[in-house]
C-alpha cells in the first residue's frame, strides 16, 4: 500500500516505477522479467465509443485466461457484466462498472506486478466487493495507492507512507497497522525523552500487526448459499425421519428403505458441517 496526503507525489511514485517519468536524480534498478499491469486513477485506457465487448475482446471473442481460453462474454460476467451490459459502449457505463471494465481489461493479460491508483473512487458496494476478491487472489505483487482505510487493511501486508518530512517510510501490516506502530513509536520517543530527562530506563514491547479480514464478495455470496441449503437439508432431514418413524416404511421395498437410509446418513455427515462453516463466515460479516 501506499498513502499520504494529496500532492505528495504517489502517481509520481507510481510512474516512475512504471518507467513512465525519468528521475531527476538517482537512479531506478527494476528487476528482470517483469510483467506489468497498470490500472490508472484517470482511466486513460478506456475507449469510449467502443462496447465493452470490444474494450477487453480487442476483436477477438475468445480469450485466453490463465493459460486457458475462454468465452469473452462469460469472463465479462465474472465482472457483473451481462451479455446486454456488455454489448454498451464505455461512454455510458457508471463509475463502477467503469473500473470494471478495467480490471477486466488489465487481468486478462499475464503479469506478475498489478499496480492500482486509486481503484475505489467512484465504485458502489458491489464493485468494491468484487475488486477486493479478485485482487486478494492475484498471485503476484500488488501496488496500490487508496485513501480508503479499510481496503488497505484487507490487501495490504506493508505501506509506504509519504510523511510530513518527505521521507518515505515502510509499516508492516495495513492502514491500521501503520497508525498503531507510529503512534507506539511516538509514544516511545516521548517516553524515552522523559527518562533521559530522570535518568529512567524504558523498555518497549513491540506489537504485532493484526489486520483483521472482512468477508469478500464471493465469501457473502457463498454464506447466503449455505444458508439457504441448510434450511433444505433441515427441511429434507426432517421428512425422511417422520417417513422413516412409521413402523410401516420398514415393511415397503427393500431399495427405497436402502436410499432412504443412505440419504439420511449423508444428510447427518453434510448438515454439521455446512452449518460450521456458515457460521465461520458470518462471524466475520
Amino acid at each position: 500500500g501506499i498513502i499520504g496526503p494529496n500532492g505528495s507525489g504517489k502517481t509520481t511514485l507510481l510512474k516512475l516505477l512504471l518507467g513512465q517519468l525519468e528521475p531527476t536524480t538517482g537512479s531506478i534498478r527494476h528487476g528482470t522479467r517483469l510483467q506489468t499491469i497498470y490500472f490508472d486513477q484517470l482511466r486513460e485506457q478506456i475507449e469510449e465509443e467502443k462496447t465493452v465487448v470490444e474494450n477487453v475482446g480487442e476483436g477477438q471473442e475468445t480469450l485466453e485466461i490463465n493459460g486457458k481460453p475462454r468465452n469473452i462474454y462469460g469472463y465479462l460476467q465474472e465482472f457483473l457484466f451481462t451479455p446486454e451490459r456488455a454489448r454498451r459502449p464505455a461512454r455510458y457505463l457508471s463509475g463502477g462498472e467503469r473500473n470494471r471494465l478495467m480490471l477486466a481489461r488489465i487481468l486478462k493479460r499475464p503479469s506478475n506486478i498489478m499496480v492500482l491508483d486509486e481503484p475505489t473512487n467512484d465504485l458502489d458496494a458491489e464493485s468494491l466487493e468484487l475488486l477486493e476478491e479478485l485482487i486478494s487472489n492475484y498471485p503476484g505483487t500488488l501496488l496500490l495507492v487508496s485513501h480508503d482505510r479499510t481496503f488497505l487493511n484487507n490487501l495490504c501486508t506493508s505501506t509506504l507512507v509519504f510523511e510530513a518530512d518527505g521521507n518515505l517510510k515502510e509499516y508492516a501490516g495495513g492502514y491500521d497497522d501503520y497508525t498503531r506502530q507510529r503512534k507506539q513509536a511516538e509514544a516511545v520517543e516521548d517516553t524515552s525523552q522523559t527518562a533521559e530527562a530522570t535518568d529512567t530506563p524504558v523498555a518497549s514491547t513491540p506489537e504485532k500487526p493484526e489486520t483483521a479480514r472482512r468477508l469478500s464478495f464471493r465469501e457473502q455470496q457463498r454464506a447466503d448459499e449455505l444458508f439457504l441449503e441448510i434450511g433444505e437439508l433441515e427441511d429434507e432431514q426432517q421428512q425422511l425421519n417422520q417417513t422413516m418413524s412409521d413402523p410401516e416404511f420398514f415393511k415397503g421395498d427393500g431399495q427405497e428403505i436402502a436410499t432412504a437410509t443412505a440419504r439420511l446418513a449423508d444428510i447427518n455427515q453434510q448438515l454439521p458441517e455446512r452449518i460450521s462453516e456458515w457460521e465461520e463466515l458470518e462471524s466475520r460479516r
